[in-house]
C-alpha cells in the first residue's frame, strides 16, 4: 500500500541527479507510491506511475486506452514540465500509437510482417555496412567532430529512408522538422508547423508510391487500397519519426555513458561478446523515451489505488527502469546485467515495432565505433555536454569528440 508523501503539483522532469539519472523527485515518489495521484498546473488531477510492476501491468492493460480524444491531454508543449490543458486532440489518421483495438489493431498488422525477427536478421549484415560506411566518412575528419552530427543520426536515418522508400537526399526536410515537433517548450504553432511541413511531404510522397510503387515499406502499405493517403502519411510520418529520432539519441547518449564509465568500456572492446548484454543494459539505464499517457476508460485498480474513470494517468518508463524491486542497484550503469524486461520499448500492444531493427543498429554502430576508434574520447568536459533535456526524446544535441589513431 502507498505512504505518505507529497502529491507533485506538475511533471518532475528534470534530470537533476546526473544526467543519465532519472529525476530525484521521481525517484523518492517511486520509493513511497508507485501508483500517485498528481495534481497538473491547471487543477487537474490524474495519476502518476512509476513502479516497475505498476508500469508493465498498466501498458498490458487496455483499459487505459491511448486515444488522446476521449480525455484532456496535458502534453509539455509550452513550459518545461506540464502545461495547462488542452482540448481533447483529435485522432491522426495512420498514428496508430495513439489508437485502441480495433483501429490499432488493422492499423499495426499491416506492418508486422515489414519488422519480423527473421526480416530484421536478413538486413544485420547491410546495417553493419551502413555503419562501416558512415565510420569511414567520421575516419577521413580531423577531430574534434560532433558525434551526433557525423555518426549518429545519419546512421539511423540511412536505414530508416531505405526501408521505407524516403530519398537521403531529403534528410534536412525531415531531420529538420523532426527535432523541431519533438521540442518540449516550442510554442504550438511552430510545433504544428514543423509538423505540417513533415506531413506534406510525406502525403506527396506516399501519393507518389501509390501510383508507381517500388521495393520499399511504404509502397508495400501503398498497395493496400483500404489505407487512406492520410493513413499512410501518419504511418509514414510515425515511422520515420520513431526510426530515426530514438536511435539516433541512443547512440550518441549510449557513447556518452560509455565514455563516462572507462572500464566498461574497455571490458566491452576486449570482449564484443558483451554488447548485447550491454545494448540491453544501456537501454534500460538511459530510456530515451520516458513520459508515456494513458486514460482510464473505467474504474481501475492499480498498485493498491483505485484510477478512477476519465483519469489521465501519466506513465514513467526511465522510473520503471530503475526500481529496485526490478533491477539490482538500477542506477548503476552494469554491462554484465541481464537486463531483459525492461520497459524502454514499452509493454503491451503498443510495444516498439521497431525495436529489432533499434537493437541491429545499436550493435553494429557501438561495435564498428569502439573498434575503429580505440582512443575515443570526449573533447570537451563531460559537464558541457548540451543535453537534450528540452526534447520529449532524451539524449545530446551534440557530441563533441577526439581521437588520435583509428583502425580497421
Amino acid at each position: 500500500m502507498s505512504q505518505p508523501v507529497p502529491i507533485p503539483h506538475g511533471l518532475p522532469m528534470e534530470r537533476d541527479a546526473g544526467p543519465f539519472d532519472p529525476p530525484r523527485q521521481i525517484t523518492r515518489l517511486r520509493e513511497a507510491r508507485p501508483v500517485s495521484p498528481m495534481v497538473f498546473p491547471d487543477g487537474h488531477e490524474g495519476w502518476m506511475v512509476t513502479g516497475y510492476d505498476a508500469v508493465r501491468q498498466l501498458m498490458a492493460d487496455t483499459r487505459f486506452s491511448s486515444r488522446q480524444d476521449i480525455g484532456v491531454l496535458h502534453v509539455p508543449y509550452e513550459t518545461p514540465g506540464m502545461p495547462a490543458a488542452t482540448e481533447p486532440s483529435p485522432q491522426i489518421p495512420g498514428v496508430f500509437i495513439a489508437m485502441d483495438p480495433p483501429d490499432h489493431t488493422r492499423l499495426r498488422r499491416r506492418l508486422t510482417g515489414a519488422f519480423t525477427v527473421k526480416r530484421m536478421k536478413q538486413l544485420e549484415e547491410h546495417i553493419k555496412d551502413v555503419a562501416e560506411r558512415q565510420l569511414d566518412e567520421l575516419a577521413c575528419l580531423t577531430p574534434p567532430v560532433d558525434l551526433v552530427k557525423e555518426f549518429a543520426l545519419p546512421v539511423p536515418s540511412l536505414v530508416i529512408c531505405e526501408l521505407l522508400g524516403v530519398p537521403y537526399a531529403d534528410r534536412e526536410t525531415f531531420q529538420v522538422n523532426s527535432a523541431k515537433f519533438l521540442v518540449k517548450d516550442l510554442p504550438l504553432d511552430e510545433k504544428m508547423a514543423a509538423y505540417g511541413a513533415l506531413t506534406t511531404y510525406l502525403s506527396e510522397l506516399v501519393t507518389r508510391k501509390r501510383a508507381a510503387t517500388g521495393e520499399d515499406i511504404l509502397s508495400d502499405l501503398a498497395r493496400h487500397d483500404d489505407l487512406t493517403i492520410e493513413e499512410l502519411t501518419g504511418i509514414a510520418f510515425l515511422l520515420l519519426l520513431a526510426g530515426h529520432e530514438t536511435t539516433a539519441n541512443m547512440l550518441a547518449l549510449g557513447t556518452f555513458a560509455l565514455l563516462e564509465h572507462p572500464e566498461q568500456l574497455a571490458e566491452l572492446r576486449a570482449n564484443p561478446d558483451l554488447l548485447p548484454d550491454a545494448v540491453e543494459e544501456l537501454l534500460r539505464y538511459l530510456s530515451i523515451a520516458d513520459i508515456f499517457y494513458r486514460y482510464a476508460t473505467e474504474d481501475i485498480e492499480l498498485g493498491g489505488e483505485t484510477i478512477g474513470k476519465g483519469s489521465t494517468v501519466v506513465v514513467s518508463l526511465l522510473a520503471a527502469n530503475h526500481d529496485a524491486r526490478r533491477f539490482d542497484n538500477p542506477d548503476t550503469l552494469d554491462i554484465h546485467r541481464k537486463a531483459r524486461g525492461h520497459l524502454s520499448f514499452g509493454h503491451g500492444i503498443h510495444q516498439c515495432l521497431g525495436q529489432q531493427l533499434a537493437r541491429i543498429e545499436m550493435r553494429a554502430g557501438f561495435d564498428g565505433l569502439l573498434r575503429r576508434f580505440p582512443t575515443l574520447k570526449l573533447a570537451i568536459p563531460a559537464g558541457e555536454v548540451k543535453l537534450r533535456t528540452d526534447m520529449n526524446i532524451y539524449g545530446v544535441h551534440e557530441l563533441p569528440v577526439t581521437w588520435t589513431e583509428t583502425a580497421r
